[in-house]
């Protein structure tokens, strides 16, 4: 028995010695700079993911576990069909959520799409998945955070799980919006398993969004090239960034953030290029009205012809020992059926209503982001975004060493024409045409076209879409293409881009307004071109270009109103801006939103000819006038029920909670026409950030490399026994910026603890 032990031992070393001499399968080294900043460096794409991945689930582990139980359509089975899940950037009830990634997600197309794919994101996605499970062995069942530990629902992952992850991330601005309205389109005579929404994707105010500069040769005072970027996104959830730095010696060295389950930078710098991205106006999805068989609500007619719909079945497992939830969902050539009520478009004997999304499968992004962090030039940006169309939302924004800046209003979008959108219109169309197109689908012609060169069927080129390539500037905060430089309005372009020449938002303006003022002097800051501290002061100034419209007039159409007299005082109080020590603006946020609705509130009404100074005027006489007072007189009422002080110091009302400490925090909400966006909402006795500024970089060039400035507004860690649970938030209170150590001897210098290695 000792013999053939010893035997079997011996063959085992022979048979493993060649896989030892090549090393482990995974390897990576992590040193972490201030504020938990990790540096990570391998010799190949999968020692990268694994680094990252590891890294990750360091600092968010619940966070990420808890995505990853989503994403699988589990969720009603650990927390209840009823409860709520955040789904993109809004709340949705489990039970949706779960049959919404059940049957939406193709897990073998997307296995499928991924052999097909260069090895090397293949290899990106395993190292992930394997890092994530290195750090849950680890830390042993006992060692994982308070928050998850022992739950059900915290466990190791495989490279399904990530591509779920990828799919979701790619859906986010889309059709993942109207999840809700998939998941419950039911036949007629059928009901719907969950109440609807009562309100619809789009009727959030544009304050959600981003600000994103970027300044060429012509415009700085090195000549160098300087991006802003300042994305506006949730405090809380896996759409949260977090910050890395990912070295291949010889492939990519690449510095920036990700959100959670992301394997490589998807905004942020590198040696030559600085890039950021805010979400586009462009439309990602079209509908299609349906002709409905005569008795048969599934099938639908196609040129005459009739198509049966298919069907998806979903089975949802619940928890506590119940029998799983079924459900059915019907889906025509075009994609799934939705049905939005309050929109009209609700299934009935005659028609249905279906989605195609652009982005659906689309397994092309992860190639995008990869090429941007390898790009040398803006030129390379342009051909990444180009030749993948795999950007699935957001606009790209950039500048490079050698001072070329570069908007590319390029995602997966729809290929509809302007023709196209017109011929194919229904009768529903208009009513729904500031959302998405709607298109006939009775016609095969309404469907989208097929531009051979592509990356994908049926996605418009990019020679169709907006690409601005500049020496001076370029900005966008949401709006579409149309005026990212007001100088050089773009031409016309179809509706599914988003909407020309009409008017900008108050967000966007004052942005144009700042960068018109910085070109001639008149901001303050000395000289008329840009710097890095210049950038900096810029995107914190905080001020509002509603308070520059209405405050005065508003002041004067109050004074001697004793029905409005402490919201007045308080007011009069108020520099504008919202900062820490602004008193008042309290008044003001309250006010605002309301009041701009208020319809004939301006003098001079908005004209395409003067987009950036467009409507101006208050008109505070008569009815509007009246109209005013009372809504001061309401938000007045509201706030002092509501136990706010109307003389506060803004930051002693605006904080975010990290256990017992309140921070501070300036900003204020993009209807207010502030650059530097939060949303907020009443909590633990004041108003609590939940949306807005999160990675803010500031990133230029000298001869060695790039110079980057940077804060994470909410810090990089969702843990309360971390380090680097607020230390950014406080940071970011302060209006201070972290200076990124990118070379080696600089990372070096900022280490903190010793770098380590881990490897299997």
């Amino acid at each position: 028995m000792r013999k053939a032990a010893l035997g079997a031992l011996a063959l085992a070393l022979v048979i493993g010695a060649p896989a030892a001499a090549k090393g482990p399968r995974y390897s990576a080294s992590i040193t972490r700079t201030s504020y938990g900043i990790p540096h990570i460096k391998a010799a190949n794409w999968g020692g990268a993911g694994y680094g990252i991945g590891y890294a990750y689930a360091e600092d968010n582990l619940c966070l990420l576990a808890e995505e990853f139980a989503t994403v699988a359509g589990d969720r009603s089975r650990f927390w209840g069909a009823g409860e709520k899940a955040t789904l993109g950037f809004d709340k949705i009830d489990n039970l949706s959520s779960d049959i919404f990634f059940r049957a939406m997600i193709d897990l073998p197309a997307l296995k499928r799409g991924l052999a097909k794919r260069p090895p090397r994101e293949a290899a990106l996605l395993a190292g992930y998945a394997a890092g994530y499970n290195r750090r849950l062995k680890d830390l042993g069942p006992a060692g994982v955070p308070e928050a998850c530990r022992g739950k059900p629902w915290v466990r190791a992952i495989t490279t399904d799980d990530m591509l779920r992850i990828g799919e979701k991330q790619v859906l986010l601005a889309s059709s993942l919006a109207l999840a809700a309205f998939i998941v419950n389109a039911q036949p007629p005579g059928k009901p719907q398993a969950t109440a609807l929404p009562e309100t619809l994707p789009g009727d959030r105010d544009i304050g959600f969004g981003s600000n994103g500069w970027a300044f060429g040769a012509e415009a700085t005072t090195t000549g160098k090239g300087l991006v802003v970027g300042n994305p506006h996104f949730p405090w809380n959830g896996p759409s949260r960034f977090w910050e890395m730095h990912v070295t291949i010696p010889a492939e990519i060295d690449v510095m920036g953030v990700g959100l959670a389950g992301t394997p490589l930078v998807a905004l942020g710098f590198n040696k030559d290029v600085a890039w950021t991205h805010t979400v586009t106006a462009a439309q990602h999805f079209t509908g299609f009205e349906l002709q409905l068989a005569p008795g048969d609500p599934t099938t639908y007619l196609v040129d005459g012809k009739p198509e049966k719909m298919r069907t998806i079945n979903v089975s949802v497992p619940m928890g506590d020992g119940k029998p799983p939830v079924t459900r059915t969902l019907y889906a025509s050539r075009y994609g799934p059926v939705v049905t939005i009520p309050l929109l009209g478009l609700g299934w009935k004997a005659d028609r249905a209503y279906a989605v195609r999304d652009a982005n659906y499968d689309n397994d092309r992004s992860l190639t995008a982001w990869i090429a941007i962090g390898k790009a040398r030039s803006v030129a390379d940006v342009k051909a990444a975004v180009s030749s993948t169309l795999g950007i699935p939302w957001v606009n790209t924004i950039a500048a490079d060493r050698n001072g070329n800046v570069l908007h590319a209003d390029v995602t997966a979008a729809p290929n509809v024409s302007t023709q196209k959108a017109k011929d194919c219109a229904t009768p529903a169309s208009a009513a729904v045409a500031s959302r998405f197109v709607l298109l006939d689908g009775r016609r095969s012609a309404c469907d989208w076209d097929d531009t051979p060169g592509t990356a994908a069927h049926r996605l418009m080129p990019a020679s169709e879409q907006a690409i601005w390539e500049r020496r001076d500037y370029v900005a966008n905060s949401n709006d579409s293409y149309w005026l990212s430089n007001a100088s050089a309005p773009y031409r016309q372009l179809s509706p599914v881009l988003g909407p020309w020449g009409t008017q900008r938002t108050l967000r966007t303006r004052s942005g144009l307004v700042e960068l018109a003022r910085r070109f001639d002097g008149s901001d303050g800051l000395g000289g008329t071109k840009v710097d890095q501290t210049k950038a900096e002061q810029m995107a914190f100034a905080n001020k509002s270009l509603a308070a520059e419209l209405a405050l005065d007039p508003v002041r004067a159409l109050c004074a001697g109103k004793a029905e409005v007299a402490e919201a007045c005082a308080a007011l009069n109080l108020w520099n504008g801006r919202f900062d820490l020590d602004s008193r008042g603006a309290v008044v003001f946020a309250a006010f605002w939103p309301a009041a701009s609705r208020i319809p004939g509130i301006w003098q001079v009404p908005f004209d395409p000819a003067d987009p950036v100074h467009t409507p101006r005027g208050l008109v505070t006489s008569g009815d509007v006038g009246a109209k005013l007072l009372k809504v001061l007189a309401d938000a007045q009422a509201r706030l002092l029920k509501d136990g706010f002080k109307l003389d506060a110091r803004w930051g002693d009302t605006h904080f975010a909670v990290r256990g017992a400490e309140h921070i501070p925090v300036h900003g204020g909400d993009g209807q207010l026409g502030v650059l530097n966006v939060q949303q907020s909402a009443p909590e633990a006795g004041g108003l609590v950030p939940f949306h807005g500024s999160s990675y803010v970089q500031v990133v230029t060039f000298d001869e060695a490399g790039p110079i980057a400035d940077a804060v994470l507004s909410y810090s990089q860690s969702t843990d309360p026994a971390s380090p680097h649970y607020a230390d950014q938030t406080r940071l970011y209170s302060a209006k201070k910026f972290v200076r990124l150590p990118f070379g080696a001897a600089a990372i070096a210098a900022d280490a903190q603890g010793k770098t380590r290695v881990i490897s299997e």
